[in-house]
């Protein structure tokens, strides 16, 4: 072989082997931005997932006691003005197997919301309750699943005012209560609001 083919022939060599390199560095960096889409989406996923819920942490636990206008007080609750209940729902961190002592008792609409805090702050999902009083619209009762309302409740931070869409409504009693957190903490007063099928009797053991 000639030098002159031979430096030709090593040339070749060696500009294949540049093309080469530089495929699979392309080949990585692509697999590498694909990868971070991958992880950007799974980040975004997980905090929808976090907004989606009903947490109810900026909750207002306690709260002055007034009742909104026109609310009428039940005839015959199943728990009366100053009686001890079990409660066996979550709506806050603590409430779930604590007892509660009821200060108030209410016939009304109770309903499930979803809606988009005015602060700003994440959607809250299947909130459970505003009643047929906090329903700052004038429209028929029961509202009707899908029909878009604004709250006048102020039971958690940004949510008066807040354009909210009923997701569900049940006739009820609905109760306002008092209660110490099975967590520890300072007693919640003027809680609103829990309907009977969330509480339950003080067992004799309990007294």
């Amino acid at each position: 072989m000639s030098k002159h083919r031979y430096i030709l022939t090593l040339n070749v060599a060696m500009l294949a082997l540049g093309t080469c390199g530089q495929a699979t560095n392309q080949n990585k960096e692509v697999k590498d931005e694909g990868q971070a889409s991958q992880e950007n989406v799974e980040n975004n996923q997980e905090s929808t997932d976090k907004g989606s819920n009903s947490s109810h942490d900026s909750m207002h636990h306690s709260s002055s006691g007034e009742v909104p206008e026109g609310l009428k007080e039940a005839k015959a609750p199943k728990y009366t003005v100053g009686s001890q209940a079990i409660i066996e729902t979550d709506h806050m961190k603590g409430m779930d197997g604590a007892e509660a002592t009821i200060v108030g008792a209410y016939d009304t609409i109770a309903y499930v919301v979803s809606y988009k805090p005015t602060n700003g702050g994440e959607p809250v999902k299947d909130y459970k309750w505003v009643i047929q009083e906090e329903i700052a619209d004038d429209v028929q009762e029961p509202v009707s699943p899908g029909t878009e309302v604004t709250l006048e409740a102020d039971h958690m931070e940004g949510m008066k005012g807040a354009t909210a869409e009923i997701e569900s409504s049940e006739h009820t009693n609905v109760y306002m209560i008092d209660c110490k957190p099975s967590t520890g903490g300072e007693e919640v007063k003027n809680h609103k609001w829990v309907t009977a099928n969330e509480l339950g009797p003080v067992q004799q053991g309990d007294m």
